[in-house]
């Protein structure tokens, strides 16, 4: 399907002010004045994140409590139990936490639920377990909980004080917890709001460390909690949060120091996933985050977790091969679903009637709809849905969204066959009783056709800036690396060039790749263009979308166009 290329508008006197400011090169100074750093100040701002900038953790609601209730737990020898979730943010949360309460001494349980037999956040049959089995004097949460009513009533009950982090958005009611540390309750400031739960756990133990430092304990003083920053960046990043503000600060120094990490876990995951360069945002989103995932999403996380945790160089090997195992078992899960769902769905598919997409089946794994749901999402272009049935006919489904589709208004059009949905606007889930499934479907077409328009099917090409290629020199390849992390809130910039040709014909590299040249004026850079090689390329000019990027060959850098999309030139 053609792409609708965009252009980022910008103010053109303001990036010439910033070019002649700053001395960075102009199309850096358009992205940046597009993205809101309008001043000199504001942009040594963003290319110079600062520790120092980080605001006071306790600025956080209930923070003070939560420290204290900790403090007291320490001096008591308390059992703290803490409670994570199955994803990368929930075990870096966890991993986080256990490291700094036993750096401080205290005795620190770890806990994760189980996907399919616990559900997701703190529910009452795992808290009930974790209070027979543990004996804690506190549950501490990390990445779940703000909602959790029953089980906070049921620990209370036993005498277990709960402490909430968490950061994702409070429904109607708040659980009654000693603490709930959150900074989408009513109170946190702006800058704090986008943090993932890992930054909350973050927050917590520099608050911690703060408050006992202050009172001269020594085993506060000798926790370096940068050191710790390796675990914040991967939660950060793998979580999909705006890359802005502190976590932008979080996720640069964390990215540092996971590329001189201590933690054994974490190397041995590098190597079993053939990372032979610097950590960037790319290889957490997609070779480290997705193998921390992978045991979770096919039953529990605490391998992942041990890997996080052990000092055993060799046992860290072990888990590491362990979860490249997993992982590479649910590619081949989710290759199937993919395959099945597609099947299923061409067989009926017609893109002027099918505005949404639904794909149900019974032997699906619920693990696994989440990633399938945003393949199809990413292949019709379209809002999609799988569910995956289970053998009491419970249908547990997972939504992605398009940009011009408020996910979870649509499912509330759809509420009356729905048992119960939640999410935000590009992502969500539900259930829904299979006898239900194909009236929803159909519900849920007609309610996104209401809504959208054919137009706003037409997958979207985000064009940062126009240049010429004799501007994709090594000062503006310098001045992206310190852009950088890019991800959610700061996407890698898309560069346009009118009037393109390719020299010679364009080979086939690898699986379905295309390798070629592009000369525009005087000026030829090396060019792929990923999973395009079954693209048609048109004769004559073209105009050309592209990132750039530093490649590194046997010892040489290059600068290469990773392309996005082309077209004919329009002149």
């Amino acid at each position: 399907m053609l792409k609708n290329w965009t252009t980022v508008s910008v103010d053109e006197a303001l990036v010439d002010a910033l070019a002649g400011q700053t001395r960075l090169p102009r199309p850096a100074c358009s992205v940046l004045a597009a993205r809101g750093h309008d001043t000199a100040e504001a942009v040594d701002a963003f290319l110079n994140p600062r520790l120092s900038k980080l605001s006071d953790p306790f600025l956080l609601p209930d923070m003070a409590r939560a420290v204290e209730r900790i403090e007291q737990a320490l001096a008591n020898d308390e059992t703290i139990l803490v409670y994570g979730d199955y994803d990368v943010d929930g075990i870096t949360s966890t991993a986080l936490m256990v490291h700094v309460l036993t750096g401080l001494g205290g005795k620190a349980v770890p806990f994760l639920p189980h996907r399919v037999d616990d559900g997701y956040g703190l529910s009452a049959e795992p808290v009930e377990r974790c209070i027979s089995e543990h004996r804690p004097g506190v549950i501490l949460t990390v990445d779940c909980g703000t909602g959790s009513v029953e089980a906070v009533k049921i620990a209370r009950a036993a005498g277990v004080d709960v402490i909430v982090t968490d950061h994702h958005e409070p429904g109607d009611t708040v659980a009654e917890a000693c603490a709930v540390v959150n900074p989408k309750l009513d109170g946190a400031t702006d800058p704090l709001r986008y943090l993932a739960g890992v930054g909350v756990a973050f927050k917590l133990c520099h608050a911690l460390l703060k408050a006992l430092r202050d009172k001269g304990c020594a085993a506060a003083e000798a926790i370096d909690l940068r050191k710790h920053s390796d675990l914040v960046a991967i939660g950060t990043i793998a979580d999909m949060v705006p890359l802005m503000e502190e976590n932008r600060v979080l996720a640069r120094y964390g990215l540092l120091e996971a590329n001189r990490t201590a933690n054994g876990g974490l190397r041995a995951l590098k190597e079993v996933a053939g990372i032979k360069t610097d950590l960037d945002a790319y290889h957490i989103g997609f070779m480290l985050g997705p193998r921390l995932n992978a045991a979770g999403r096919l039953g529990t996380a605490l391998r992942s977790l041990e890997l996080l945790l052990t000092p055993d160089m060799d046992q860290a090997g072990i888990i590491a091969a362990e979860l490249d195992a997993a992982n590479r078992e649910r590619q081949q899960v989710e290759a199937r679903m993919i395959e099945e769902a597609v099947a299923a769905i061409d067989a009926q598919y017609d893109a002027d009637r099918h505005f949404g997409v639904v794909a149900a089946q019974r032997d699906w794994h619920p693990g696994v709809i989440g990633i399938v749901a945003s393949r199809l999402c990413a292949r019709y272009s379209r809002p999609a849905i799988v569910i995956a049935v289970d053998e009491e006919g419970v249908g547990r489904g997972s939504c992605r969204s398009i940009s011009a589709f408020n996910i979870v208004e649509g499912l509330a059009d759809c509420a009356g066959l729905l048992q119960r949905y939640g999410g935000h606007q590009m992502a969500a889930g539900l259930q829904v009783a299979e006898k239900n499934i194909e009236a929803f479907r159909e519900r849920f077409n007609a309610t996104v056709q209401a809504r959208l328009t054919k137009d706003d099917l037409r997958p979207e090409q985000r064009i940062d800036a126009w240049i010429s290629l004799r501007d994709a020199d090594w000062n503006l390849i310098e001045c992206l690396e310190r852009m950088a992390p890019f991800g959610l809130g700061n996407p890698k910039p898309v560069w346009a060039v009118r009037d393109a040709r390719l020299l010679g014909e364009p080979r086939v590299v690898g699986q379905n790749h295309l390798k070629m040249a592009v000369l525009e004026g005087n000026t030829k850079l090396d060019a792929i263009a990923f999973n395009s090689a079954d693209r048609e390329i048109p004769d004559g000019p073209l105009d050309i979308a592209f990132q750039l990027n530093r490649n590194t060959w046997n010892g040489r850098d290059t600068i290469q166009m990773n392309v996005q999309d082309w077209r004919p030139s329009q002149g």
